[in-house]
């Protein structure tokens, strides 16, 4: 069986799910094949939040989260409903960084300050400081369950479509010109391919282009109840200070948020073992989680 499609999609995550929405609002004819059913929690876009991180010393990329808001609030109009949840970002810990996110911050025109240990304790009761914190009010979370929802439905209404549970065997160059995405059932034709598969990137992309060096790694954040049902919470970075011995256990910086229904979420940046994503036990990392659990404490 064969088919065709000006544009094809390799993989139904956020990112994926984005570009078939913003290729299909500029006339493009999109098909996105996604091997696994709609919510799936395989990829690393399982979750129902993200952090609305701004807080970034290179300004290109500051810039780029500041173009963001405009397509996130415009994505929330069609949808009909909020997907950021602007509860402010905290950055805290070694101050030396924040303060060159915070020059980046004014180059870019965004809007953030310093605050005193004190007064960043007496504000959020259920986190620590040690030192003056960077607060970003206009950041804070992404409703991360919603927009993959809305980036879906956004993208049909233009005309783009979406087949879950189609796994994609091959990617290869035409001959004739463009490339041949081979499923399980069919060969499709297209013009262009746009693969956003994420961890399986490299058993799809190898030998079509050159890639980089692509490590998949089993990153494990941690939800944790909240003990002071009174306490505002924020979405935060924290940096561990490196004359600080107190931060020698840390494995990396940590991010976190609240997550509503299920605690506040915190992990570590890049730190788990190399695993395959088809080959995976889902068994919690001991070492992730232990750090966390010490950290949380």
């Amino acid at each position: 069986m064969a088919g065709s499609a000006q544009v094809v999609v390799v993989g139904g995550g956020a990112m994926g799910s984005a570009a078939a929405w913003q290729l299909a609002l500029r006339g493009h004819e999109v098909l996105l094949l996604e091997r696994f059913e709609p919510g799936h929690t395989n990829g690393a876009s399982h979750g129902s939040t993200r952090n609305f991180n701004n807080a970034y010393p290179v300004l290109d990329w500051v810039t780029l989260v500041n173009e963001s808001r405009r397509h996130w609030d415009h994505l929330a109009e069609i949808a009909g409903t909020p997907l950021l949840d602007l509860v402010g970002l905290v950055n805290h810990g070694w101050v030396a960084p924040l303060q060159r996110i915070h020059a980046t911050h004014r180059q870019a025109g965004v809007h953030s300050e310093f605050l005193a240990a004190d007064e960043a304790s007496a504000r959020w009761t259920g986190m620590r400081f040690r030192s003056e914190v960077l607060y970003v009010p206009e950041a804070g979370r992404v409703r991360a369950t919603e927009a993959l929802v809305a980036l879906r439905l956004a993208a049909e209404a233009l005309g783009a479509e979406f087949r879950y549970g189609t796994p994609v065997v091959s990617i290869e160059r035409d001959p004739a010109g463009g490339v041949i995405v081979t499923t399980g059932a069919e060969e499709i034709a297209a013009a262009q391919v746009v693969i956003t598969a994420g961890a399986w990137t490299s058993k799809l992309a190898a030998g079509l282009l050159p890639l980089p060096s692509l490590r998949v790694t089993q990153e494990q954040p941690a939800h944790f109840a909240i003990t002071d049902l009174d306490a505002t919470w924020p979405s935060f970075n924290h940096t561990p200070d490196p004359d600080e011995p107190a931060d020698a256990y840390w494995l990396s910086e940590t991010y976190g948020m609240q997550t509503p229904g299920e605690g506040i979420k915190v992990g570590w940046h890049g730190v788990g073992p190399e695993t395959d994503p088809d080959a995976r036990s889902y068994e919690d990392e001991p070492v992730q989680l232990s750090t966390l659990r010490r950290y949380v404490r």
